[in-house]
């Protein structure tokens, strides 16, 4: 057979016009995919920005392991208790019957110091503090044993200031204290059921102030979990009046009980006592505070007379 003549193949002419067409379209992809990628980092770092606020606003508001607030600042409290199993702590010290807790709790209660009674008792604080206080966030003055707070030391205020101290604090201002004092220990013996003679204030009993600024030395580090028991093995039961309110002097500081998967908090408010056995059936914590400036007092009593310390005394 004769070869049949073909012309040119149509095929490869389109094919070539592909080629000729396909560089105008492999570009307008690459500026979509482009386009597509920064519209999709954009999003991206949108919602990353989104997500770190609400991070860092959770962190500063609110401890994520703060599973229910046992006594809020806004609630006036006649009296909330919880009773709690006792743990073996009291085991290794020698009991006192009718005194070592067998009936073990904590508690809030609202009505036992009034806020003027706060108020004042804070201003004694105030002025003992302000012959001192700590370079890092948390500053103590203890009354009974003079410790002052000054740089990253303590000072016994009495020895230090000797006469000046006249000029500082009032027979009113230690006649307030004792009288705090008296109307505390006798809300923890009635809630545990004990006579309040057999209570013997402990010491450390201190005000604290604590603010935002960075720790400077270990006393400074107020918010490791502790057992009071265990770290003072005097104490029996302990308690806390609150001198300033939650969210409105201070940011953070909340005192938390920590339970397993259940951690229950107390919001400080002026005049709010919390208190509760000093053993491990209440580890506890404080949160760092965030802003502002919280003050309250902690006030320990002992079964063992052999512990006890007397109320300071203006001389």
């Amino acid at each position: 057979m004769a070869p049949q003549r073909r012309g040119p193949l149509r095929t490869a002419e389109g094919s070539g016009a592909a080629e000729r067409r396909r560089p105008s379209s492999t570009k307008k992809d690459r500026e979509l995919r482009e386009a597509w990628r920064a519209w999709l980092k954009t999003l991206g770092l949108g919602a990353g920005i989104v997500l770190a606020s609400i991070l860092i606003w959770s962190s500063l508001e609110a401890d994520d392991d703060v599973a229910e607030v046992l006594a809020h600042r806004d609630e006036v409290l006649e009296g909330r208790f919880i009773e709690v199993p006792c743990s073996e702590d009291y085991d290794g010290h020698r009991r006192f019957e009718g005194c070592t807790p067998r009936k073990c709790g904590r508690g809030v209660t609202d009505i036992v110091i009034s806020r003027e009674e706060a108020e004042r008792i804070r201003r004694v604080a105030e002025k003992g503090l302000s012959l001192g206080g700590s370079d890092g966030g948390a500053s103590i003055l203890d009354l009974h044993s003079g410790a002052l707070s000054v740089g990253k030391h303590f000072v016994n205020l009495y020895r230090y200031f000797g006469d000046k101290i006249q000029a500082v604090f009032s027979e009113e201002d230690f006649q307030l204290y004792r009288d705090v004092r008296r109307k505390v220990q006798l809300t923890i013996a009635e809630a545990f059921g004990i006579s309040a003679s057999s209570l013997y204030l402990t010491k450390p009993t201190f005000f604290s102030r604590i603010n935002s600024t960075e720790a400077q030395t270990a006393h400074d580090e107020y918010w490791h979990a502790h057992v009071d028991k265990v770290t003072y093995g005097s104490f029996d039961y302990t308690s806390l009046l609150y001198l300033s309110d939650y969210l409105e002097d201070f940011g953070g500081g909340r005192f938390v009980f920590m339970e397993e998967g259940a951690n229950k908090t107390v919001e400080p408010r002026a005049g709010r006592v919390s208190f509760f056995t000093s053993g491990s059936e209440n580890l506890h914590r404080v949160e760092k505070v965030r802003w502002g400036t919280r003050y309250a007092i902690t006030i320990a009593f002992t079964c063992n007379p052999d512990h006890g310390i007397e109320d300071p005394a203006f001389t």
